[in-house]
């Protein structure tokens, strides 16, 4: 089963734009899709700021650890691309994902997407997973669901799911719709008592990005 893994780099004010450029002309070029395939990337639009979000898939946790390591031995990808946006970073994080859903990659592009991650109380993590994968198809009649997963290394106890939308207008009128059906306010009613902590963030593709 593949795993993913979502990272998250932080940037002095101001050196975004740059760390963006050279990823779409240095990184992407040096390491395509050889050291794991890249499925997205983005910059926060709401909350914390100078943000860049990218999401990559592995066959499993093996192969990642194997083509990381043939990765660190690129030269190019060493000097020409990680000595020179290391300087533009501030901090970095990272999760390893199981998928829970299906992953949906939108085909179309012109979106924005959100990405939400909720903490569950120890030992309930499972309950709320059943009970969105159970919820889901009523969801999705108001917007596209990309995938949920769970966290299997860094911040355990973690749902993480990522949407999108046409824009911030079809996200609102989309969570107004939903909030007011019989199905959706029955999860709640469920499914809220088993979290400690929510979270969420807005998220604009890259000019490089696969999924736009």
């Amino acid at each position: 089963m593949p795993i993913f893994e979502l990272r998250t780099y932080a940037f002095h004010p101001g050196k975004l734009g740059e760390y963006l450029k050279l990823s779409a002309e240095v990184g992407r070029k040096i390491r395509g899709d050889n050291y794991g395939k890249f499925e997205g990337g983005w910059t926060t639009e709401f909350g914390t700021l100078n943000q860049y979000v990218h999401l990559w898939s592995y066959a499993d946790l093996n192969e990642r650890e194997r083509l990381r390591l043939e990765l660190q031995k690129n030269d190019a990808w060493a000097k020409e691309y990680v000595a020179r946006i290391r300087p533009l970073i501030q901090t970095q994080q990272n999760k390893i994902l199981s998928a829970v859903t299906p992953f949906k990659p939108p085909a179309d592009s012109g979106n924005v997407y959100e990405l939400r991650w909720y903490r569950a109380y120890p030992g309930k993590l499972g309950e709320w997973l059943a009970l969105t994968r159970d919820i889901l198809p009523a969801r999705e009649k108001y917007s596209r669901n990309v995938a949920y997963w769970q966290t299997e290394v860094s911040q355990l106890n973690e749902g993480v799911h990522l949407w999108v939308y046409k824009d911030l207008n079809d996200r609102a009128a989309a969570r107004a719709k939903a909030l007011g059906d019989p199905e959706w306010q029955a999860f709640l009613a469920r499914a809220l008592p088993l979290l400690q902590q929510q979270d969420a963030t807005v998220l604009m593709p890259a000019p490089h990005s696969p999924m736009k």
